[in-house]
């Protein structure tokens, strides 16, 4: 039997794994800490870079559907997560109900069961929870011998500094978890950690290049914006959005915005200081295409302060260029969310632990 101070680190797979925000939240000290990854896969060459800076373990870039083909072992492992690409299930992505990108919790779950990981963590865009993969997922799992719950979690609920809602679905092998894993409670509701506390301390940016200077000033940079966009920032009033421009300076409104007096209010919207951001997506740098100028000054978010909103820490290292990166921090697992997943999860594997290992016991 574990004695007190004994902990026991498992085994962790990434897939889809991009940057590591979910890696990081089950790895990490500073948001659990009882797992180790042995293995990550993503298609995208600069996110796996990224990933080997601040994971060990095998770094394999390639499709996932070709390296399951090519017969490749999956090493063992306790537990599997990963996000398998949402646009397929996107609210902006509706027309295309015939994406590829829906089916690839498949090749997911081929993994898992490879594996003999008693327990896997799927990540996905809210929407799934409702559509019929939802349905399926769970007959496959249910047919592999897995219990799965899923449920719609949101991270500011979790410690991050941003609404950020995702569906997670929690799978747990039956023989060893006859009820299945629960979902965490969360940690913050009705606390929930501000715009102000995630990037308040931060100086004004200097230049448009990353520079090589320690963090966390190497991702923070800005823009050079023209003289007509910054008139625009300077119409759009502390939680503004585009028809505040449309209002305040309707010479400066894009031709494609003179007509459309509905739709989205988070475009070209500013972010408040004492409420948590909104999602961070990928083009965060962009005002058109969200809720991304800084609460007072005149300027979309820098990199470093969407990385900062995600959750991620000023000492996890990034590698690519601007666009790369900012693909990176938009499609992350905030940390803080993950974490919370990973204590839970840790927590049921170490009462079944018990001296000896997950993978080998079950199987």
């Amino acid at each position: 039997m574990i004695g007190k101070e004994e902990v026991q680190i498992f085994r962790l797979i990434d897939l889809f794994a991009g940057a590591g925000g979910m890696t990081l939240g089950f790895t990490d000290n500073r948001f659990c800490g009882d797992f180790s990854c042995v293995f990550s896969l993503d298609f995208d060459k600069s996110a796996m870079l990224t990933h080997s800076a601040n994971f060990e373990g095998e770094h394999v870039v390639a499709d996932i559907e070709e390296f399951l083909r090519s017969g490749a072992d999956c090493p063992i492992a306790d537990v599997v997560i990963g996000g398998p690409p949402c646009q397929g299930f996107s609210l902006l992505n509706k027309g295309r109900k015939l994406d590829p990108r829906r089916a690839l919790w498949e090749p997911f779950l081929e993994v898992v069961f490879r594996s003999g990981a008693p327990v896997f963590v799927m990540e996905n865009v809210a929407e799934l929870l409702r559509s019929p993969e939802m349905e399926e997922i769970n007959r496959r799992a249910e047919e592999n011998g897995f219990i799965l719950h899923a449920s719609v979690l949101n991270a500011a609920d979790y410690g991050a500094p941003q609404v950020r809602k995702r569906t997670i679905s929690i799978g747990a092998r039956a023989d060893l978890f006859p009820l299945g894993l629960a979902m965490p409670e969360p940690t913050h509701a009705g606390r929930w950690r501000t715009v102000r506390e995630a990037i308040g301390d931060l100086p004004d940016p200097a230049g448009a290049e990353i520079r090589d200077v320690p963090p966390p000033l190497d991702l923070h940079f800005g823009r050079n914006p023209r003289p007509e966009s910054v008139e625009r920032y300077k119409a759009v009033p502390p939680g503004g959005n585009r028809f505040d421009l449309q209002e305040n300076a309707p010479h400066l409104l894009p031709e494609c915005w003179r007509k459309k007096t509905s739709g989205g209010t988070d475009l070209f919207g500013r972010l408040w200081w004492d409420r948590p951001s909104v999602t961070i997506r990928t083009e965060f740098f962009k005002p058109e295409k969200g809720r991304y100028l800084h609460p007072e000054k005149h300027r979309p978010i820098t990199h470093r302060e969407a990385a900062r909103l995600m959750g991620f820490p000023d000492d996890f290292l990034f590698r690519g260029s601007k666009v790369e990166i900012a693909r990176q921090i938009g499609n992350a697992v905030p940390p803080h969310l993950a974490g919370a997943i990973a204590r839970n999860i840790g927590a049921n594997l170490q009462k079944t632990y018990r001296g000896r290992s997950i993978t080998k016991a079950a199987s």
